[in-house]
């Protein structure tokens, strides 16, 4: 007898369990967490989009730095590389030559570098326009790096608004039913930690992409501003040259 009543009792309690899978947790919740939930998975995958594709450029970006540097220190003309790439290069390295070499034939065909105060203007101005298409093409490629910092820093702090709206929502329906009991209030006790959850999970691989890429970036760009100084010092030589 007493068999039977123990089993009635946990057959009772376990048809009427409230089910805690996620696709459960997100529609019994609050339009409030659910809107939390909804900005936060976006936010999660446009993330992830965001860390593919940069890692992605990065690795292109560097072996077409390498392509480029190579066919530089080949020994040929700078006036054939330049011809070869034309108006259009396929890389940053490629730009900030080309911006040089363009700022060169302008002056060289206007004869300007005859004279030693010729030649100093000309050489800071091609520092000069080197720099600006540095700044210019680095700014192309860290494009949305701004988003993964974003969402590192506030992604928790979204979550946790959830997750403080899904308690307040317990504690509404504990004065509701005016019942303590645990399965009043651990479905949305649940709700809320999912948003928390969700939260983190949209944070951490920004803050841990943001943190390595912000590091390749860094080293590109010392890379790029490398090639602008030694190229720049090739010019100067030239420029003594011509003198």
């Amino acid at each position: 007898m007493e068999g039977s009543v123990i089993d009635a009792v946990t057959l009772g309690g376990s048809v009427g369990a409230p089910d805690f899978s996620m696709m459960s947790l997100f529609l019994r919740a609050d339009w409030v967490v659910k809107s939390v939930i909804l900005m936060l998975v976006v936010a999660s995958v446009w993330c992830w989009a965001i860390i593919f594709e940069k890692m992605t450029s990065l690795k292109k970006l560097n072996r077409q730095a390498n392509s480029f540097e190579k066919n530089f220190w080949s020994g040929q003309s700078l006036d054939v590389i330049y011809d070869a790439i034309g108006n259009q290069p396929k890389d940053p390295m490629g730009a900030v030559f080309v911006s040089a070499m363009r700022e060169w034939r302008r002056a060289t065909e206007k004869g300007h570098v005859k004279s030693s105060l010729a030649s100093t203007s000309l050489a800071e101005r091609i520092e000069r326009v080197m720099h600006i298409t540095v700044s210019r093409e680095m700014e192309r490629v860290e494009r949305y790096m701004t988003f993964l910092a974003s969402t590192g820093s506030t992604a928790p702090f979204v979550g946790l608004f959830g997750t403080v709206w899904g308690i307040m929502n317990s504690f509404q329906s504990i004065a509701v039913s005016k019942n303590t009991s645990l399965a009043v209030v651990a479905p949305g006790i649940a709700e809320a930690l999912f948003a928390t959850a969700l939260g983190l999970l949209a944070a951490i691989p920004a803050v841990l992409a943001y943190n390595k890429l912000s590091r390749d970036l860094e080293r590109y760009t010392s890379r790029l501003d490398g090639f602008a100084v030694e190229f720049s010092a090739i010019l100067s030589r030239q420029m003594e040259d011509k003198g």
